[in-house]
């Protein structure tokens, strides 16, 4: 099981990367970042796949994808200089208790 939690770590920083690589592929222009943005998406549906025969797929997906919305959000704000207003870090927070519900309450 915590294998299971490792590869969703993984999924997440691919997502994460595949997300960054997509930004810089300015509409899919440019070859080079456009390749890595398949490759690594591609290794990352992987990675959620092997998560998915342990941990039942809602609480994969929710948990891949708050956590890949919240890992992006930091990058874009580092990288991108993208700085999110008052709302979206309310809503951030949002998904950070949404994942955290998920996970630790939702388990039957």
């Amino acid at each position: 099981m915590s294998s299971s939690y490792l590869f969703l770590a993984v999924a997440v920083f691919l997502g994460v990367t595949s997300n960054s690589f997509a930004k810089s592929a300015e509409g899919f222009t440019l070859l080079i970042p456009s390749f890595f943005t398949a490759i690594t998406i591609v290794l990352c549906m992987y990675a959620l796949s092997i998560v998915m025969k342990n941990i039942p797929m809602g609480i994969t997906y929710a948990s891949f994808a708050g956590l890949t919305i919240i890992a992006t959000v930091v990058v874009g704000v580092f990288r991108f200089n993208q700085i999110p207003n008052l709302y979206s870090i309310m809503g951030l927070v949002f998904i950070i208790i949404g994942v955290l519900m998920v996970n630790l309450l939702g388990k039957n």
